[in-house]
């Protein structure tokens, strides 16, 4: 790709996670949450048809948290698809068209969300949401 493409795509990108301020910043001056948008930049700029997270809002403040999932958001309303292990379940719950539900290295249930995460037919998710509820999570 030549040179001016890649800066013009890159900027696009940046833009896209809101970031375009920090394009010149090296990863030890920006936040965790930043960090972790400028990953979602530079997995995008691959044109994938799949992007994986694996907890990406693990160690974030709320604050970061809240800017990483709000990029997220607006991922999935473009329809990319992505898989997402996570323990952010309100997020799970609004954005994803399926759930599957893991324990101990095996599938515990799956399907929609509404179903998983809301009226879940294995005791061990339900067990898992009521201790997860409790601990004031959602």
């Amino acid at each position: 790709m030549p040179e001016q493409e890649a800066l013009e795509r890159a900027v696009t990108l940046l833009r896209r996670v809101r970031l375009v301020h920090r394009a010149t910043a090296y990863p030890e001056q920006m936040s965790g949450g930043e960090q972790q948008r400028v990953a979602i930049a530079r997995a995008l700029a691959l044109r994938p048809s799949v992007l994986l997270f694996d907890e990406p809002t693990s160690s974030l403040d709320p604050e970061s948290t809240g800017e990483v999932l709000l990029v997220m958001r607006e991922l999935a309303a473009t329809g990319i698809t992505m898989v997402l292990v996570t323990h952010e379940l309100a997020f799970a719950r609004e954005v994803a068209d399926h759930v599957v539900f893991v324990d101990a290295g095996r599938i515990a249930e799956e399907g929609p969300p509404s179903q998983v995460l809301v009226q879940p037919q294995s005791a061990r998710t339900r067990e898992f949401l009521t201790h997860f509820t409790r601990e004031g999570r959602s």
